[in-house]
Order: C-alpha cells, then structure tokens, then sequence
C-alpha cells in the first residue's frame, strides 16, 4: 500500500485541504539520474567511481528514450543502476548530496509555493518517484508535512536495483495521492497537485485544483486544453490560467 511509503514530518489536522507537489522538474532542476551520479562519483574505491559514473553517461541515451515510452518503465530499468551500493552508505551520503547539490537545484521561488500554501491551510506532501533517503533532507528543507517515495529494496546491507512495491509512477502516483486523502477525510476535489510532468497526468487529474508546474510541452498543451492554472517558480510563486499565461 502507499501508506507504508509516507514519511510524516507533522501530525494531520481534520481542518485542512492538502496540496500535493511532485519534485524533479517541478520544485528543483535535477532529477534521478543526475543524484545517481552523484553517488557514482561518490564512490570509495575510485575504480568503481570510474565505472560506475561512466556506466551512467553511456546510459543516458537509453533512459531518454525508455522515459519518452514510459516514466514506469524507466524508473524499472534505471534504479538498477544502485545493485551493490551499500544502505548505509547511501544513506550517510544523503545530507551532503543535499547540502551541495539539491539545495542549489531548487527553482528560485519553490520553497516560498510550499510555505504559501501551508499559510493558506493546506497539508503539504511530496509525492516523488525519487528515492526516500536521497529526498528526505530536501522535504524537511522545504518545509512538507509528508512525503510519499519510491523505497530500494536493500538485502544483506545493499541495494537490490529493485523498488518496493508500488513504484511511484503514473497512474500508482495518483492512486497514492487517493490512498493518502482517503485514509485522512481530506477531499480530492479541494486537493491541489503540481507537476512539471506529462507523465504526471494522472496525478493532475486526480485533484480539484490541478496545477502545470514548468510545464513539459505536452503538459502545457494539456493545461491549455483544460483551462488548468499554470506555474513557473523560476519567476513567481503565484500561478495563472493557462488561457492568460501568453
């Protein structure tokens, strides 16, 4: 079930609305590939670093294409990427990654979105097909309430390459965002979701109050289509109607 992937930073209160954010793309610039890397450079026997970092960038062309088809079949084929890396070398890893690299990531006026709609009333969650140690230092830094995350399945003390079921991914995100809302009386119709993603459609679909976040292509087309609000938090924290963002 979702549930058993949420990370809670604060108790739940009956009174409020919750607002669900992805995070690659649409709170930060980077994404799964680039932390990846990051821990491949990491590495420290430096031969395996090597191998590891380069295996990565041969990679790229592939996972490009695999997200094009299918962002679910991507995340199955790319965390294979993490077979033998130890879980509490990761895990130590995680706050410095952070510190260095995600927090300089984050789009300029996306951590004052987050705080304008706790303001507001609302119960933020991030909702990320990311990995939930490598994401958790960046939840806390921006302040969500929750967070839903992909889990590595570790044996032995190193990570499998295999995601704990379900993979946080299309339709099994928006099936999260239900699962969450309905074990807590919060009404989806009130909900807001941002995403930068098409794949993240049905996450968007999910809510009252859907909201195009640095939209891809495809998913501007789409906000147009529905009259969705659209956002770009590389310039306000404020979103408008997609027919008047010209």
């Amino acid at each position: 079930m979702a549930g058993s992937r949420l990370t809670p930073f604060r108790q739940a209160t009956r009174s409020e609305r919750v607002a669900f954010y992805d995070f690659d793309g649409t709170l930060v610039s980077g994404n799964v590939v680039t932390r990846y890397a990051w821990f491949a450079r990491r590495h420290p026997n430096k031969a395996i670093a090597a191998w590891r970092f380069g295996k990565a960038l041969l990679g790229v062309p592939v996972w490009l294409i695999l997200d094009t088809f299918s962002r679910r079949l991507f995340n199955i084929v790319f965390f294979r990427q993490y077979r033998g890396l130890g879980a509490d070398w990761l895990r130590s890893q995680a706050r410095e990654m952070f510190d260095s690299t995600i927090r300089k990531e984050r789009f300029r006026y996306a951590k004052e979105r987050v705080t304008l709609d706790r303001s507001e009333g609302y119960r933020t969650v991030l909702v990320t097909g990311g990995l939930d140690f490598e994401i958790a230092p960046a939840a806390e830094y921006f302040g969500f309430d929750d967070m839903l995350a992909n889990r590595m399945s570790f044996s032995e003390g190193a990570a499998t390459g295999e995601i704990v079921p379900p993979l946080l991914a299309g339709e099994e995100k928006a099936s999260a965002l239900r699962s969450y809302a309905g074990a807590r009386g919060f009404a989806m119709e009130e909900a807001k979701a941002y995403s930068d993603s098409y794949s993240d459609l049905p996450m968007l679909r999910a809510v009252g109050a859907p909201v195009a976040t640095n939209p891809d292509a495809r998913l501007e087309k789409a906000a147009l289509a529905n009259g969705w609000m659209i956002l770009d938090l590389r310039v306000s924290p404020v979103p408008k109607r997609a027919t008047d963002s010209s």
